[in-house]
C-alpha cells in the first residue's frame, strides 16, 4: 500500500473549511477552552461565555456533531478528541500572547541556543516579565538573580559566561546545602581553574549538593531555573555578545517547567567535570 506524503500547507488546503469553522467562531472557542479544567452545566457555559442559551446551544450541538463535546448528567464535558483540540487552541493563543508581549526581546536577540522542539513550546513563557536594567537602576537584571537564588531550594543553570558575583552567590548556596546543577560552556570551565573561581571552586569540591558539569559546545543562552522562577538570558542578535542587561523572568509553573525542559537538553548533553 503506497501513501501519498503531505507538505503542511497540502493538508491544510485539506482541512482548512474545518479548521476556519472551529476558529472563526468566538463563541465555540469559549466553550471548548472552559470546559478544559471542569465540566459546566448550561447556565454555567452562558455565565462565562455571557451568551444567551439561543447563542450556545446551537454551539454546543455542533461541537457536539464534530464529538467535541458530550452530555453527561446535565454538565457538559470534553470528549478525548475535543481535550486535544482545545489543548491546540490554548497553546496556539499562549504561544501568540508569549510572541506580542515579548516581540521586542525575541526579535532583538539570537534564539538559535534554544533547541526548536523546545522553542515550539515558547507559549509556556506567556506569562512572563523581561526585566531590564536602567539608568535609575543599572543593577536591575543582577539584583532580581540575587533574589531568585537566595530564595530558591533547588537551582540549576546553564552558562556560557561567568562572573564573581554570580559564582558567589551560587557558592553561598551551596554551603547552605541547597542542592546545585550547572552547566557550563567548555570556555567556562577554563576560567574556573584559574582565580578568582579556583579556590571557591576547590572550597565546594567535597560538597555532594554541588553538580558541575561542561558542555564542548558552544552554549547561546543564559539560564537558572530554581522551583520558584526561571530566569533566562540570551545572547543580542549577532549571536556574539551576551546581553547581560535583558533577561526574561517568570514564576509561573509553565514558564519553570520549560525552563527545565531546556536545562535537560543541556544536561543531557554534557559531561560532569571532575573538581
Amino acid at each position: 500500500m503506497k501513501y501519498e506524503c503531505l507538505s503542511d500547507l497540502e493538508v491544510y488546503k485539506k482541512t482548512r473549511r474545518e479548521v476556519q469553522l472551529i476558529y472563526r467562531s468566538i463563541l465555540q472557542t469559549d466553550i471548548l477552552l472552559s470546559l478544559v479544567e471542569s465540566n459546566k452545566t448550561l447556565p454555567q457555559l452562558r455565565e462565562i461565555t455571557g451568551s444567551t442559551s439561543q447563542a450556545v446551544i446551537p454551539k454546543i450541538r455542533k461541537l457536539e456533531s464534530m464529538h467535541f463535546l458530550e452530555e453527561n448528567d446535565h454538565e457538559y464535558q470534553l470528549t478525548s478528541l475535543g481535550k486535544v483540540i482545545a489543548s491546540k487552541i490554548a497553546d496556539f493563543s499562549r504561544t501568540i500572547e508569549s510572541i506580542n508581549t515579548h516581540s521586542y526581546y525575541w526579535t532583538n536577540h539570537y534564539m538559535e541556543g534554544i533547541p526548536e522542539r523546545i522553542l515550539n513550546e515558547i507559549g509556556d513563557l506567556f506569562n512572563s516579565e523581561i526585566i531590564s536594567d536602567t539608568n535609575v537602576n543599572l543593577f536591575n537584571v543582577y539584583t532580581n538573580y540575587l533574589k531568585i537564588v537566595k530564595e530558591a531550594r533547588h537551582i540549576s543553570g546553564v552558562s556560557s559566561v561567568m562572573s564573581p558575583g554570580h559564582a558567589d552567590a551560587i557558592g553561598e548556596r551551596i554551603i547552605e546545602g541547597i542542592p546545585v546543577e550547572l552547566v557550563v560552556s567548555s570556555d567556562v570551565a577554563l576560567q574556573l581553574k584559574e582565580e578568582p573561581y579556583s579556590g571557591k571552586i576547590n572550597e565546594l569540591a567535597d560538597y555532594k549538593n554541588f553538580k558541575l558539569m561542561v558542555i564542548d559546545e558552544n552554549i547561546k543562552v543564559g539560564l537558572t531555573v530554581t522551583d520558584g522562577c526561571i530566569s533566562l538570558g540570551l545572547y543580542k542578535k549577532d549571536g556574539v555578545t551576551y546581553d547581560t542587561t535583558t533577561d526574561l523572568f517568570s514564576f509561573d509553573r509553565r514558564a519553570i517547567a520549560w525552563g527545565r525542559k531546556l536545562f535537560g537538553y543541556y544536561q543531557q548533553r554534557a559531561v560532569t567535570l571532575e573538581i
